[in-house]
């Protein structure tokens, strides 16, 4: 996937990680028959008391140059685990938020793509494909989002796993959905199975990859934007969303954090409710997706 830094304005091509792993995961035949084992709860419950511990501290070093993460944005301190390294937190200044009141802003650093919302519409995410009534649960209304705007952000394991609320206000419904662990995938990745050539996604479909996976849906009632649908979505791994369940909160506020792992945050956003700013849909329309970091701007409310 290629992506356009915007602080940088450069193009660059993302890689995915843990590739490797997902390629003997998904295409061989050992790999599709641990398959409902590795991406079982409690294995990962068992990987995320590993990644609490001491021993994971071990792991920092190689995690920071493997995924080329700049320490100088974070605070400088010793790190009791590779957790606690992942959800590390950024230096003052370092994310700071868009004056504009009027303007809605990046939940979290992350690659961003969006999709018009219609009543038959479907998403791919990451290589899987689903419904906004799949993702977000039999009890959230979603009338009101018809014709409006599906905001995803992608997030990485370099990116910073804090991330906040797009626009002040209050939350008016909350909802944590269990699910199974299953991978997010690059539909870009191909393996022969049986002598066929095939995408990770074409091999996972009987698994209902992301539709399963782990989510925190909370409906928020912003001051600029009317009704957003916010939700976290955790990965191969991610068996922890931490949210802070606060009542009423302000832009740019801390609404949570994901332990170790890749994960997105959607956004749903009702019709004429939002004006993207020009370079993000001029590199949207490229195919592209548009790495932002927590607190930017995606755009600002209709005059």
């Amino acid at each position: 996937m290629e992506v356009y830094n915007r602080k940088e304005k450069t193009i660059y091509t993302d890689v995915q990680y843990g590739g490797g792993f997902l390629k003997r995961l998904y295409g061989t035949k050992a790999g599709r028959f641990v398959m409902p084992l590795v991406l079982s709860r409690g294995v990962s419950r068992i990987g995320g008391l590993y990644t609490d511990t001491f021993l994971s501290r071990a792991h920092i070093r190689s995690f920071i140059r493997k995924n080329k993460i700049d320490m100088q944005d974070y605070e400088d301190r010793k790190f009791r685990s590779l957790n606690d390294f992942f959800t590390r937190k950024v230096k003052e200044g370092k994310r700071p938020l868009d004056p504009a009141g009027n303007a809605l802003v990046s939940p979290a650093d992350s690659k961003l793509r969006i999709y018009p919302i219609t009543e038959d519409s479907c998403f791919e995410i990451k290589g899987n494909t689903y419904t906004v009534r799949s993702l977000v649960g039999e009890k959230t209304e979603i009338s009101g989002y018809q014709g409006g705007m599906c905001l995803v952000f992608r997030l990485s394991v370099d990116d910073y796993h804090r991330y906040c609320y797009p626009d002040s206000g209050k939350t008016a419904f909350r909802l944590s959905i269990k699910g199974k662990l299953h991978t997010v995938c690059d539909i870009s990745d191909k393996y022969k199975v049986k002598g066929k050539l095939h995408t990770v996604c074409d091999i996972s479909d009987k698994y209902k990859v992301f539709q399963e996976n782990s989510r925190f849906v909370s409906v928020l009632d912003t001051e600029h934007f009317g009704e957003i649908l916010m939700i976290e979505v955790g990965a191969l791994m991610v068996g922890r969303i931490v949210d802070h369940g606060a009542s009423a909160f302000t832009k740019g506020q801390e609404k949570g954090f994901f332990k170790l792992g890749g994960s997105t945050i959607v956004l749903l956003v009702g019709k004429d409710k939002l004006i993207l700013d020009d370079d993000i849909r001029e590199y949207l329309k490229k195919g592209m997706e548009v790495k932002l970091r927590c607190g930017e701007r995606v755009g600002v409310m209709p005059q």
